[in-house]
């Protein structure tokens, strides 16, 4: 691979682990050597730029017998490789991009290798590989057709892409904003009106799961009509959802709290499946308790991606932190709660200010005093189910809308700062329609780390005596 341009070092010279980069191009170039390094200007969503490394070819991929050459490329962010790369199609004028599981209209790819990115595990040769294997499974483009003379295979992709609604047709690129609530009571109901509130809802679905212990609201929500919100007892209502929420919980008289856990694990096992099987594009956001617990049991129990299952997790104090910080100590940069929710849980703070946040600083004895503060501030606010119910609309929008914000979800954790064990975590992710990306795992400090070890080993000892 020539990296000996001017344009190309001088670039490379502001990488931060500018020797191991090298390292990880060269052998790029050894497994793809059609993937060729050029410089350009990124633009982020903030509309901030910055002159960054790429990789641009083509991948193959084999479907249906035939032979096809995928064009991409791979931004490298200036922290590569311990970042993952922003990857994406690159269209010829004739192709046409198919949304997807793994691609969205803007062309930009999404894969468990980029989630779960945990260098040195995690390299741009193994992230290809995974690109061939889904695209394999599910072309990303396809060719524009011309004149009358349509292929019918082409006319068979756009029929499936075609969804039929109330209103008429509409086209898989302007999907519905369908948004299902799964389980009753205080949770479910502040939910139910807080995303209502938030708005960019078209279809809104509340289902009263009737071995839920938090059941109850649906008579009412029948009694008083509200617009877009249909009330349902059987989940086929579900069908077609984006954003699935479930607040479901079934809590027992059980002795131990592996056993009052287990119950939840049971109701989840009657519902998960047929829900991820209605909905198999949908983001799944778990608010059931424990959280972190309880969006692993979903996940394993769905067959969905990882990316596609999440817990509300510690989002509701990440913001809280970010006003206290913002506000009150006027610090004006972003944090997040991350960890588990109990009080194992710790807060980190970005490298930059709140409107470009993308990466999180590495522990520090500068911030922590100041972390420390902001946390004891918000020790008198509780868990409130309308506050849940913010928090979980807010995270809901951030999917509808594709906005990419960073939210701290509880995610798959492992692989994420040297975390090897399979748990969930609530760690900042870039949030969008195809689920969440993490970002990219730093050293915390010494008191901070041991407590995400307990939270690994006791959440690992309390998954490993439950029944999936």
């Amino acid at each position: 691979m020539d990296l000996t341009s001017e344009k190309i070092q001088r670039i490379l010279s502001k990488y931060k682990f500018h020797d191991v980069a090298v390292g990880e191009l060269e052998k790029v170039h050894h497994l793809h050597p059609g993937m060729k390094p050029v410089t350009g200007t990124y633009t982020f969503s903030d509309n901030t730029q910055k002159d960054l490394l790429k990789l641009i070819g083509n991948i193959p991929i084999k479907y249906e017998g035939r032979s096809y050459n995928l064009p991409v490329q791979l931004w490298l962010m200036d922290s590569f490789p311990f970042t993952p790369p922003i990857c994406l199609l690159r269209p010829t004028p004739n192709m046409v991009i198919r949304v997807g599981r793994h691609v969205d209209a803007g062309g930009r790819i999404y894969l468990p290798a980029l989630h779960n990115w945990d260098h040195p595990r995690s390299s741009v040769g193994g992230l290809l590989a995974e690109m061939i294997s889904k695209f394999e499974e599910e072309p990303p483009l396809s060719s524009k057709s011309t004149g009358d003379n349509k292929d019918p295979h082409e006319l068979l992709a756009l029929v499936s892409n075609l969804q039929i609604n109330q209103g008429g047709v509409r086209h898989h690129d302007q999907p519905i904003n369908k948004v299902s609530v799964v389980g009753g009571g205080d949770l479910g109901m502040a939910s139910v009106m807080s995303i209502l509130a938030k708005g960019k809802v078209d279809q809104l679905v509340f289902i009263d799961v009737a071995e839920s212990s938090t059941r109850g609201g649906s008579v009412d929500l029948e009694i008083f009509n509200l617009p877009k919100v249909e009330v349902s007892k059987d989940l086929s209502a579900s069908a077609g959802s984006r954003v699935v929420v479930v607040t479901a919980n079934a809590w027992s008289n059980e002795q131990s709290y592996a056993s009052v856990v287990q119950t939840n694990v049971d109701l989840y096992r009657g519902i998960i499946p047929g829900l991820a099987r209605l909905s198999p594009n949908a983001v799944m956001l778990i608010a059931s308790q424990p959280v972190d617990i309880m969006t692993h049991v979903a996940w394993r129990q769905s067959g969905l991606p990882p990316t596609q299952v999440i817990g509300a997790g510690c989002n509701l104090d990440s913001e809280r932190l970010c006003r206290i910080l913002d506000i009150n100590l006027n610090t004006h940069k972003q944090a997040w709660v991350i960890g588990e929710l109990s009080d194992n849980k710790v807060a980190v703070m970005s490298n930059t200010g709140l409107s470009c946040s993308t990466e999180i600083a590495a522990g520090s004895s500068s911030t922590k005093p100041l972390l420390d503060r902001a946390f004891e501030m918000m020790k008198s606010r509780g868990q409130r189910s309308w506050s849940v119910g913010l928090s979980i609309a807010d995270i809901t929008h951030t999917v509808l809308t594709d906005k990419k914000k960073i939210h701290s979800v509880s995610t798959l954790a492992q692989g994420w700062g040297g975390i090897g064990a399979e748990v969930f975590l609530s760690l900042p992710c870039i949030l969008g329609t195809n689920g969440s990306m993490r970002l990219a795992g730093v050293s915390l400090g010494q008191e901070e780390d041991t407590k995400l070890r307990d939270s690994v080993t006791s959440l690992s000892n309390l998954m490993a005596q439950l029944r999936i």
